[in-house]
């Protein structure tokens, strides 16, 4: 028996896909950490205008391929664009440590957009196809802490570029990306069955129809539902982008620390939390789903509800240990909102679409996350990142208003309709007979 005829084999996807979420973050992240580093070779990122721009190309490519390149996923091999991706952005990485002149960064950071952008949508409908059953939100959510530990180490760049260089930094971390989407090529498998469901009237799985690429988006659009799951996911976005980009301010602004502190205090809290809250929701999301079909559904309002104060008290405390309380607070319920949402869209979008949804999904949430990020820039001085930040948790009550209100299943897995449809038109032939 072969590794992946294993049963534990989907355990197996999960963690070598925990490793290249880690690689994900980490190389689009140790940039922002090295600026200082490299401004001394090239002076031009001694401009804020300048690096901005360079940090904001990678997130505008990003999010404008995200939605094409999960439409790519849903009609080729997942495990071939999930390698690629690895070893295209994981070689981009490598290259960065060559670069003389800004010019020569911008161009690689824009193809690291378009390279990282094929992965989420492939890794994430992966993993829900191997998990159909028990373990959906748990396999998903442990998959997203390994975003959240890429982003934390990568806030030791700076460090490892000092100790080293910041050259040697990216060259090293290419060379793993590339060793490893190498090993990825001989233990990563596709899904055997992928594009068709098993049926309670025959013993062989029903394959489902294919669809055109404007087919896919006109079946995913004229969903209600849909534009629930995608308001709340894009409404989630903006304290999370704020909290990875401005947190580390707002808690030197606030708590009258040094940066060396607010950052590690800033990132690890939220990271910690985070996965915490991964470890909470998944199992309470796939044991409450078997009781009630919106289980899911009232495990991430959960989360938006803890986010909601959080927020509020993040913004406005001035004490260091109410500061971290809430960091605390906002990361558990961060963590457990993030591990159902490719399971509630599953209940709601076929698996024939689910990397375009949820690849449409990432790019509003990335644009989002890029115009956050540049207006609360701007509203820094004028109005206070604290008010900013306790203004997003009004964001967050319409979002989980609309969630729990419209958001209504009938299955936890859509295709699972295939299925009873299947048994009906059965049992209705043989009355006929």
């Amino acid at each position: 028996m072969t590794l992946r005829e294993k049963k534990f084999y989907p355990w197996v996807v999960v963690g070598l896909l925990w490793v290249v979420a880690l690689l994900n973050y980490l190389d689009r992240q140790m940039l922002s950490t090295m600026q200082q580093n490299i401004a001394l070779d090239i002076p031009a990122l001694q401009n804020a205008e300048a690096f901005g721009a360079l940090m904001a190309i990678f997130l505008w490519v990003y999010g404008v391929a995200s939605p094409f390149s999960g439409a790519v996923a849903d009609r080729v091999s997942r495990k071939t664009l999930i390698v690629g991706s690895l070893g295209v952005w994981s070689a981009v990485t490598f290259l960065m440590g060559y670069c003389n002149d800004f010019h020569q960064l911008m161009w690689l950071r824009g193809i690291m957009g378009i390279s990282e952008a094929l992965y989420i949508p492939s890794a994430l409908s992966l993993i829900a196809d191997y998990f159909t059953g028990k373990g959906r939100s748990l396999a998903i959510g442990l998959h997203m802490t390994g975003l959240y530990c890429g982003q934390a180490l990568g806030g030791f760049g700076s460090l490892v570029a000092t100790t080293w260089s910041w050259q040697a930094t990216f060259h090293w971390f290419g060379i793993v990306g590339v060793g490893y989407a190498v090993v990825l090529m001989f233990l990563l498998h596709e899904k055997s069955d992928r594009g068709a469901v098993k049926t309670t009237s025959a013993s062989a799985p029903v394959k489902l129809k294919k669809e055109s690429v404007i087919q896919s988006f006109a079946v995913v659009f004229s969903t209600l539902a849909f534009w629930v799951i995608l308001f709340f996911f894009a409404s989630s976005s903006i304290p999370g982008w704020a909290t990875k980009n401005w947190l580390p301010t707002l808690f030197h602004d606030n708590l009258n620390i040094s940066m060396e502190w607010a950052g590690p205090m800033a990132t690890l809290t939220i990271a910690v939390a985070s996965f915490i809250g991964v470890i909470i929701g998944g199992p309470i999301s796939d044991k409450w789903v078997k009781r009630n079909v919106k289980g899911r559904i009232y495990t991430s309002a959960i989360g938006l509800t803890m986010m909601i104060p959080a927020l509020v008290l993040i913004g406005l405390a001035q004490n260091a240990w109410l500061s971290v309380l809430a960091g605390l607070c906002f990361g558990v319920g961060y963590g457990m909102f993030d591990a159902n949402n490719m399971p509630i869209l599953c209940q709601f979008v076929s698996s024939r679409q689910r990397a375009m949804a949820y690849g449409f999904m990432n790019s509003i949430g990335v644009i989002m996350g890029a115009i956050t990020t540049q207006l609360l820039g701007s509203l820094a001085e004028s109005v206070g990142l604290g008010l900013c930040f306790a203004f997003m948790g009004g964001i967050l009550i319409i979002a989980l208003a609309l969630q729990l209100i419209v958001l209504k299943p009938k299955y936890d897995d859509i295709d699972e309709e295939v299925m009873a449809k299947s048994a009906d038109n059965l049992e209705a032939e043989t009355v006929e007979a």
